[in-house]
């Protein structure tokens, strides 16, 4: 039996491993707090809710079948995680029978036919559940993939099957003994063993006591003839041998059946979990539309990041942009205005939107990306084996052998290791590149010259996003279509923070009056 509630046509490959630039999207993207709350405090969750959040989709198609199974899965969450928990009960039965003195460690063919049969029993007991649970429900889903997963379990698992794997497991429990057939060979040694079926009634209990007639020859072992014992226990283990490594991969398939069953219902029940903990704080969630991948699509509405969401008590602001047709973006403006996080929750969301997700927005619409990378400012190399800059140049260069045409990469006040004029010329020319070869590209930046270059040279196929800055000096953390400026307003922060800057008591810190506003060069404009 297959699950395919991940895929149409295939199982999750589970074990692949994650994509290359996991590790730096994990950290820039701050995907741990999201994975935390898909866990919701279960290890496995958080295995299983990483590998499909990185493994990413590539195929429209591919992304709205796991959406239909997600609608359906928030629409009755009980119904999946009573599922997961029978799934999750029958893995757990195994172990215990393992613990107790089962599994694949067996001395013998007749312990191993014992263990094997104590799991199918267990695992039959769970597929009874299951059974139950679809037809219970199974008329009230409507995806293909729940679809097909409802149809399989009352198809394989009907009435007929229930009693013929409980005749068969009566039947193996051998409680009236073990008829084993053999041959003579030529030194005289037992050959071909063949374990079979009683053909009629048991022997009479008066037979089998020695009293009256006999129908069959028989002797016994003494109670103490060890070495009797032992080739008396050899030649059943001959007898049975078939059969115990036919019942044992029996168990095995149904194990594996409920391994899968498992996991890829428990990444439908982690996006439950993150469902719960961002509906309780009222933040908006909406099923994404992917396009293909060369549409040149982008719009969103009330974008927000989902991260910081979790992680603070306020709510997030969400931004509204359309960028479509437009393959590089350039966010500028004010300091600590949201540029960022605005980074941020377009690298979140594309990741969930590629893995089947909800995003935290009003609407959201993207391309696929062949693949998602990020390359974000970083501090500078306690060991000082190398400066800032060149720290940069390598994690570009090993990004630059991994990307490809049509992939999605986000940059974040990059090439900040050098001065104005080198590092405005390093960015372009990374940019330029990567438009060329067609990869969409998202940059934070503060340097004018980089952003002033885009807009002259590119202004057609450039989107400027500018974090806007109140006139007292305030942010709003919105971002709006407009050219960038030669500031970030860097004094604000300085003036702001600046209570260990008094002089004479001039100043005592906090906020810039709205009467007398600071400008500041490109040289002086810190990070956000």
């Amino acid at each position: 039996m297959k699950v395919y509630l991940l895929y149409s046509d295939r199982d999750f490959d589970w074990a692949a491993g994650p994509p290359v630039a996991h590790a730096d999207l994990t950290q820039d993207l701050e995907l741990n707090t999201l994975l935390d709350a898909m866990a919701a405090g279960d290890n496995f969750l958080r295995e299983v809710s990483a590998k499909v959040l990185l493994a990413s989709l590539d195929d429209p198609e591919e992304i709205r079948y796991r959406q239909q199974v997600l609608t359906e899965c928030l629409a009755q969450p009980d119904v999946i995680r009573d599922m997961y928990a029978v799934a999750a009960g029958a893995l757990e039965d195994r172990r215990h029978l393992w613990l107790g003195g089962y599994g694949g460690s067996y001395q013998n063919a007749s312990s191993n036919l014992s263990g094997a049969v104590s799991h199918l029993e267990a695992y039959v007991a769970r597929l009874r559940q299951l059974r139950q649970i679809t037809d219970d429900h199974a008329g009230t889903f409507n995806s293909d993939g729940l679809r097909a997963l409802f149809a399989t379990v009352q198809h394989e698992l009907d009435d007929e099957y229930f009693h013929e794997i409980s005749d068969h497991l009566r039947q193996l429990r051998f409680r009236a003994g073990v008829l084993i057939s053999a041959e003579l060979g030529r030194d005289n040694s037992g050959t071909g063993f063949v374990l079979r079926a009683r053909a009629g009634p048991r022997r009479r209990w008066a037979e089998r006591l020695g009293i009256g007639p006999r129908t069959a020859y028989s002797f016994t072992i003494p109670p103490r003839d060890d070495a009797g014992g032992q080739i008396l226990s050899d030649l059943t283990s001959r007898g049975i041998n078939l059969v115990a490594n036919a019942t044992a991969q029996s168990a095995d398939h149904i194990g594996s059946y409920f391994t899968m069953l498992k996991a890829e219902l428990g990444f439908y029940v982690g996006c439950l979990n993150l469902a719960g903990r961002l509906a309780a704080k009222g933040v908006p969630v909406t099923l994404p539309d992917p396009a293909g991948p060369s549409s040149g699509m982008f719009s969103c509405a009330d974008l927000r990041d989902a991260c910081l969401e979790l992680q603070s008590a306020a709510p997030a602001v969400g931004n509204d942009v359309k960028g479509d047709g437009k393959p590089l973006v350039i966010i500028t403006g004010a300091n600590s205005g949201g540029k960022s996080t605005f980074l941020r929750s377009v690298g979140v969301a594309q990741l969930m939107m590629q893995c089947g997700l909800f995003v935290t927005a009003k609407s959201y619409q993207a391309d696929v990306a062949s693949g998602i990378f990020t390359h974000f400012i970083r501090e500078e190399d306690p060991g000082m084996t190398s400066g800032r800059l060149d720290d940069e140049l390598k994690r570009m260069s090993v990004i630059a052998s991994q990307i490809g045409p049509h992939a999605l990469i986000l940059f974040n006040e990059s090439f900040a290791g050098t001065n104005e004029r080198e590092g405005a010329e390093i960015g372009y020319q990374v940019v330029r590149a990567l438009l060329e070869a067609q990869i969409r590209v998202f940059f934070v930046t503060h340097r004018y010259a980089f952003a002033d270059r885009f807009h002259r040279e590119h202004p057609s196929a450039t989107l400027f996003l500018r974090a806007e800055r109140q006139p007292d000096g305030r942010r709003d953390y919105k971002l709006a279509v407009k050219d960038p400026l030669p500031t970030s307003f860097g004094e604000d922060l300085y003036y702001r923070l600046g209570d260990w800057l008094e002089e004479d008591g001039a100043f005592t810190g906090g906020a810039l009056p709205a009467s007398n506003p600071v400008s500041c060069g490109p040289a002086l404009a810190g990070r956000q």
